[in-house]
Formats: structure tokens, sequence, C-alpha cells
């Protein structure tokens, strides 16, 4: 006797509400073991691997693939017997039974005990709970459950190709797939958006028909984008912000980033200057705790935090999120170049977890690597302040010597633009964190004293 286990959709981040089914690992008659996987999911932070809570024979997808699930409704119920072993009950051996398995299975085949292949069928001995073979007009009951099968394996393609896909209006389940395994590539979803424009009948000019709306390209609100939207809406109309910004000689910092690239311990290490951004603000940290602190409303409380959890924002192909470095007070500097190496690697696969981007005491946004001098950030929810570096350009600038001569030399100059909310840091201290910040990078020799 079958007995029915269903997967709740869990909650796979602090409050997250939803959900968006990206991609079915198993079907209908599939048999699944403990913690093999089932599905990918997208929440508001990540796309994120699910793995089976129960052993036994897919009875039941829920969703389907695109569809946004609520936290705690079913995603998949799995079918085993009261022993614990897979159910084995047999379809009914109707014309559909001889079809392949996948597409005649109503509830699927079980693996024996001690094997991997799937027990031989019992012609003639239908299912307790199944019409029998002598009843054809139920035969074409079966249907419904095959039909799933052949578009789950059409529809096998990574997060960034279905993504693609969405920004282009094309179908992805109806896209011929060339990739391994029979997935579908960015290369097929071009060529199929390429055929949709060559086979669409172009607009008559001068007919009603005619609208700007036929330019326009409507793209659902989910996922990473929706969490981000709520986020920023949440932060700007909730915190106040306040804005300053400071134009900083950093030449002595890009000699120090030379200087460290090339002794034998940083060698394996990409050495960026944001490595020594990001020290120098942990530095001025100390100096000005309250911007490394929480705002607490229902308690009515700031909560000054004695650990820095540094937070630096990745734009993705999902929208852009905002990781973080656990305890980054207490690295090394190779410890904190390693770990912003292992964030920025994780971040540009999609392989970014939820318990990552959670946390977060302080943001470092490098718009710099956009080519843009400077910016106006919003403030990550939860967070006191958050910190933009511009573009490092060669710019001319005026040295003062130590006799008080001035002279005009090219120099290594950036801007940066320090948002904090005005409930936590009063304008003194939001200007005494940056001016530390800059000192330190303008003279990094600073940070002996």
């Amino acid at each position: 006797m079958s007995k029915e286990q269903v997967f709740l959709l869990p909650d796979v981040g602090e409050g997250l509400t939803e959900a968006e089914i990206l991609q079915w690992a198993v079907q209908v008659g599939d048999s699944v073991e403990i913690n093999q996987v089932i599905v990918e999911v997208e929440t508001a932070k990540a796309a994120v691997e699910l793995p089976s809570p129960y052993a036994g024979v897919v009875g039941t997808l829920h969703a389907k693939e695109g569809e946004t699930l609520p936290v705690g409704k079913p995603l998949i119920t799995v079918l085993s017997d009261a022993s614990g072993t897979p159910d084995v009950t047999e379809p009914p051996t109707t014309d559909a039974a001889t079809a392949p398995d996948r597409e005649a299975l109503l509830v699927g085949y079980g693996p024996q005990e001690g094997s991997g292949r799937r027990r031989r069928r019992r012609p003639g001995v239908p299912p307790t709970n199944q019409p029998t073979a002598s009843t054809p007009v139920q035969a074409p009951a079966v249907a419904p459950e095959a039909a799933p099968a052949p578009a789950t394996e059409r529809t096998a393609a990574k997060p960034p190709v279905r993504k693609l896909a969405k920004d282009l209006g094309v179908d992805i389940t109806v896209v011929t797939p060339t990739g391994p395994g029979a997935t579908v590539t960015r290369d097929d979803v071009r060529r199929a958006a390429e055929a949709e424009l060559v086979a669409a009948e172009p607009p008559k000019l001068g007919t009603p028909e005619t609208s700007e709306t036929s330019a326009e390209t409507r793209i659902p609100i989910r996922g990473v984008r929706k969490h981000t939207a709520a986020a920023m809406v949440a932060s700007a109309f909730t915190a106040p912000h306040v804005t300053e910004f400071m134009t900083v000689d950093v030449t002595a910092t890009m000699r120090l980033r030379d200087t460290v690239a090339a002794r034998r311990e940083f060698r394996d290490l990409r050495v960026t200057p944001l490595l020594f951004v990001a020290r120098a603000l942990l530095l001025a940290l100390r100096n000005t705790p309250e911007a490394n602190a929480s705002w607490d409303e229902p308690a009515q409380e700031i909560v000054l935090k004695h650990y820095v959890n540094l937070g630096i924002a990745a734009a993705t192909g999902r929208g852009l999120i905002v990781p973080n470095i656990k305890h980054a007070d207490r690295m090394s500097l190779r410890e904190l170049a390693e770990a912003l190496a292992a964030l920025t690697s994780t971040a540009r696969d999609g392989r970014t977890t939820p318990q990552s981007m959670m946390g977060g005491t302080i943001t470092i946004t490098n718009v710099g690597v956009f080519g843009v001098d400077t910016g106006t950030p919003i403030l990550n929810p939860g967070e006191a302040a958050i910190l933009a570096v511009g573009a490092i350009r060669r710019t001319s600038w005026v040295v003062t010597d130590a006799s008080g001569t001035e002279t005009i030399e090219p120099r290594w100059v950036t801007q940066l633009a320090l948002s904090f909310d005005h409930r936590l840091v009063d304008g003194q201290q939001g200007s005494q964190l940056l001016a530390d910040l800059g000192a330190f990078l303008h003279d990094p020799g600073l940070a002996m004293l």
C-alpha cells in the first residue's frame, strides 16, 4: 500500500516567502533517494538546489517550471510503502502500459532492495487504486502524467540561459537543444529569437494595428529583482540617507598593491585595489563603530555590532546581490584577499547561497569597475552605511612637499561616496569615517600607528 509523503517548499533563507521553480531534476514515476537533488528553485536571494527528504517514487509535481510557489505549499509528493521501500505497484495493462516506462507510469516503479534496476512488469495485475485493464475508457487518464516528461527534457537549461530566453521573449520549452545532455544553450536561444524575428510579419506603417507597445518587452518582476526592488524602496523610505563625497590621491596605495602582489605569499591571488579599500574601511570603523550598527525599531534600540560582516555588492545575471565576508575584521590581508576572490567567483558562477547574504553589517559597492566615478548608494536594509568606490584614474594633482612647495604631478586618484543612516550616524561621525578612510588610502603607513 502506498504512503504519500508531501514535501512542502521550505524557507531556504531568512524570511523568504516564495520561490520560482527553475528546473525539475525528476519526473513523475522516477525513483528518488533521500538527499537526491529533485529541483532547482530561485528565491529572492539565490538559486538553490533542494534535496528530497524522502525515498520512494515521485507521485506528483505540484508546480510547473516557471511557476512561483509560496513557502509552505506542497512541492512534490513521494510515494513509498509502509516499510519505507519505494512503492512498486504496477500500472494497468492497457495499451499505454506498453509504451516507454516514463510515459506509461501513473505512480512509477521503485528500485528493488539491493538493486538499482527496476522490477519487471507483472502483466494482468492491476493496482488496487486504479481501474483495471478491462475498462479501456479509463486509459487516457494515464496521459496527463506522461505529458510532463518530454517537456522537462526540452527545457533543461541553466538559470542564465532561462533569463536570456525571458529577456528575448523566447518560449524556452520549444527551443531545440544542442548542448550536452540535451540542454538548451545561449546560442540555441539566440537562434530561436532570430527565427521568430524572421518569421514575424513586419507591421504595416500607418495602419491602426501599429503601436508603441509592439516595440516593448514585458518582463515579470520576480526572484532577485523583486527582492532587490522591495529592499531598496524600503531602505530609501525608512532610513534617512545622507551621502558625503571625497576625492583621494591613492598613489601610495597603488604602489603598495604592486609591492604586495609581487610577494611570494600573494602570487597565487589576484590583488586588487578593492582589497586595500576593504582593509582601510575595516580600520576606519574602529574609530566610528556607530557605522557598524543597526536600528531595532520594535525594541527601540541601536544594536552595535562587535564584528564586521563586510558586504560586497555584485552584479549577476539574476540581478544585484550582496554576499558578505563573515568576521572580515579578524582576517589577515591574505585571508581577506582569499575571501574576496571566493566571493567574486561564487557570485559570477551563480552559486551564491542565501546564508552568505545574511547578517551583513556594512557594504562596499565598487562602481569603478564600470568606469563610473561616483554615485549615491542606497543602504542595504539593516545596515548603517555603504561605501561606493569610483574608478581609479591617472589625474593631474597638486602635490605639496614637506617644505610647502607645490607641484602638479600625475597621480592615481579616486572618488569615494559614503551613504549612512542619519538615525544611527551623526554628520560628524559619518565625516570622520570617510576622512579616516581617505587618510588610510592616501597614506597606508598610517595604519601602522
